[in-house]
């Protein structure tokens, strides 16, 4: 199908000819002219490239009563996104050639949007030995044990020199295990004041600064996942300063919320927590000034049961694919924060340039984009949403800024 603006070609078979981030008034009209091929589009809606999260769980093969690869990625379309990174906290482990092989022969089957899984960092993401990195190579998006960080120095070490002779690079969730104590939220007023168990800032950023030491002797590219706090903004900004090949990301929740938000809810439960409102500040200023390069979302579902426990016994994550854009236009952008464009970087540009994904709005890449309706406002209520978990602590949120059609190589996926 061949698609043109105002008589100037916008793709064909799949690849993008020129793409303008906004359509003033225009109609988008199929070459072939039949009506099923005619989309409308007002002054109101814009085209950008597909969003990118490079953190999801879609939570098969395993766990299919959370997530599957089908629904998680209808979900994904449905929030903009054109690309995801799948995580490898799945059954089995993709720590083997078989083993992901599992993984790989769903998405083929199912997957609706691009996905490219990670492969682990150790055999079952114990980390006790290196997992087959060699093998599982060339199938995966890079290395990484998310949800539980590499304890051992040594361990880490053997990881980032093996990864950097395979030209991947290490994603790291950074966690001190024996800082945690058994902790659930952020340890501040909020778990002083009602009595729960608190996670330490220090569980996250001396993981950290322990891994930036070590791309530093290796020359291994590193990227950390999900930071929330003020420290790890400052080490990570110091070590780009130094010249360490290093990005990050945070995600929406960590942006828009803080400990001082929390309910009695298991929708608020999250690892890392919701730190505090000058750890939330610091984030801010981080993805202004270029420390914090990426917004992902750690779209994390659980079952109804796993989540409905309160916040000592709730399962941590929250669900995130489908209101990450919305919520931040709502919230960064119609506040003054940061700039329409900067959003659309943090979501799109900078994620596919770290990771090497294709797509987007260059000249000859696969026509994968999204359009939005910046000026349609609505609730969010969990019950719409496609992917099936549930727990959002967005839950009765307004938002502006709706997702009309996602499509892929061309073709309309929503």
């Amino acid at each position: 199908m061949k698609l043109s603006v105002n008589g100037k070609k916008l793709y064909k078979d799949g690849k993008l000819s020129s793409l303008p981030l906004f359509i003033n008034d225009g109609i988008v009209v199929s070459e072939m002219s039949s009506a099923e091929n005619i989309i409308d589009f007002s002054d109101k809606y814009y085209i950008f490239p597909g969003f990118v999260d490079v953190h999801v769980h879609l939570r098969e093969p395993g766990f299919s009563y959370k997530e599957t690869i089908k629904s998680g990625t209808l979900a994904s379309a449905h929030g903009g996104y054109t690309a995801v990174c799948s995580m490898p906290n799945l059954d089995p482990v993709p720590d083997s050639r078989e083993n992901l092989g599992k993984q790989l022969g769903i998405i083929e089957k199912d997957a609706c949007i691009h996905v490219y899984p990670y492969g682990s960092i150790t055999v079952g993401q114990k980390g006790e030995r290196l997992s087959d990195m060699e093998a599982t190579a060339q199938n995966v998006i890079a290395f990484s044990d998310d949800g539980k960080g590499v304890q051992s120095d040594a361990m880490m070490r053997e990881a980032m020199l093996k990864a950097k002779s395979l030209g991947k690079m290490i994603v790291a969730h950074c966690e001190v295990n024996e800082l945690l104590k058994g902790g659930y939220i952020h340890d501040g007023e909020y778990a002083k004041k009602h009595g729960h168990k608190g996670i330490c800032s220090e569980s996250e950023w001396k993981q950290i600064a322990r891994d930036l030491k070590l791309v530093e002797e290796t020359g291994c590219a590193y990227h950390v996942c999900h930071i929330s706090t003020k420290e790890s903004v400052e080490i990570i900004r110091q070590a780009k300063k130094r010249g360490v090949n290093v990005t990050c990301e945070t995600g929406p929740h960590y942006l828009i919320l803080c400990d001082e938000d929390l309910q009695e809810e298991g929708r608020f439960k999250m690892n890392p927590p919701l730190r505090s409102r000058e750890d939330r500040d610091a984030l801010i200023e981080g993805i202004k000034d270029g420390t914090i390069d990426m917004i992902a979302t750690d779209h994390a579902p659980h079952s109804a049961e796993e989540k409905g426990k309160g916040l000592a016994d709730s399962l941590m994550g929250v669900v995130g694919i489908e209101t990450a854009f919305p919520l931040l236009y709502t919230h960064l952008v119609l506040k003054g924060v940061i700039t329409l464009e900067k959003l659309i970087e943090l979501m799109a540009v900078n994620p596919r340039k770290r990771f090497g994904i294709g797509g987007g709005t260059a000249d000859g890449e696969s026509a994968d984009f999204t359009v939005v309706d910046l000026d349609a406002e609505y609730t969010i209520n969990s019950n719409d949403f496609y992917s099936m978990g549930k727990a959002t602590p967005f839950e009765g949120y307004k938002v502006k800024g709706k997702i009309i059609h996602t499509y892929i190589k061309g073709e309309r996926i929503i």
